[in-house]
Formats: structure tokens, sequence, C-alpha cells
């Protein structure tokens, strides 16, 4: 696995990466392509916050815990990945390594609640056609408010008519995707 590790307002001792590193690795049987992880250490509020990152092909995985110990946070983070990949097995197993499943059955004692199930399928209801038209990053904002949703797609003016989306956040500012093309 390819790590990153990054402080935010706090300085990780060497042991809890390399227990970090240990833990975090161990998740690395259930990819075909060597994954890159991303561990953000933090403190807030006496609390000890960890967020990975695990990307490998085109699945992202993100996990944020926060506990009153970092040792917790990242037991309670790789769990909570190994708890996303078995819910969603079925649908993962084209992006996985064939084999990935084989031997979670002993994990599953130790990890796992026997009442978690897989997500049922995914149900579209309903599907629009629409013509998105170019226009700027202002426009769709005020279009997003004009319509009451929480977010807007629209070729971007600013990025050469590039598909885009903007969105309200939960503290009430406003974010941008960009199709890369």
């Amino acid at each position: 696995m390819k790590f990153t590790f990054t402080d935010k307002k706090t300085n990780t001792p060497k042991r809890v990466i390399a227990y970090a590193e240990k833990k975090v690795g161990k998740l690395e049987k259930f990819f075909t392509q060597e994954p890159e992880v991303s561990l953000v250490f933090g403190t807030e509020k006496g609390r000890h916050q960890l967020e990975v990152t695990l990307r490998s092909n085109s699945t992202v995985i993100r996990v944020f815990e926060s506990t009153p110990d970092m040792f917790v946070s990242i037991d309670a983070a790789v769990a909570s990945i190994e708890r996303q990949l078995r819910k969603n097995k079925s649908r993962l197993e084209k992006r996985l390594r064939q084999d990935a499943f084989v031997d979670i059955a002993s994990l599953e004692d130790a990890y796992f609640s026997p009442e978690v199930e897989e997500e049922p399928e995914f149900n579209v209801i309903r599907s629009k056609h629409f013509n998105f038209r170019p226009m700027s990053v202002e426009e769709a904002i005020l279009q997003m408010n004009l319509i009451g949703h929480t977010f807007f797609a629209f070729r971007n003016q600013e990025e050469n008519e590039a598909f885009s989306i903007v969105y309200r956040r939960n503290d009430g500012d406003y974010g941008l995707i960009i199709d890369e093309q």
C-alpha cells in the first residue's frame, strides 16, 4: 500500500503511525491493485480524529472516526472500512481481488455482528433528461436556490463548458465539482 500521512493540529507519534500502517495494511488483501491510502490525524476538543481515504482503481472508500484515544480511532476506522466492503461485497467483487471474501468468515466473528446484511439493490425510481446549458458558477448557484435544490448540474463557462455540479454544504457555503474531461 502507498501511504500518505498528514497531521492536522497535532503531532502524531511514530508508534501511532506504525500501528496505523500495520492495521490499515491488512486491508490490502481485498484489492487486486496496490491501493493508495491517505490518513489524516487530528485532535479537536480532546478527541482524536482519523480520516482514512482508500483509493484503488475507481473505488474510493472514506471513513472518519473520532474517539478519546487514537489507537481506538484507528481500530474503528479499519472496522468501518471492512464493514463497508462486506456490506457492498456483491457490487465490489468485480473491482476487488477474486478471492477477497473467502477468508472473511473468520473475521466476521471478530468484527461483524451477525445481523449486518448486504445492502439491497439500488432502485432508480425516477429519471429526468435535461439539456445542460453553459452558465457561470454564480448563475448556477442562483438557479439552484431558485428551484430549492441542494445541488445543480450545468456546463461551466469558466472551465471550457466542462460538466460541473454546484452544491450547498452543511455549513451554508457552496461547493463545486468540475469534470476533468
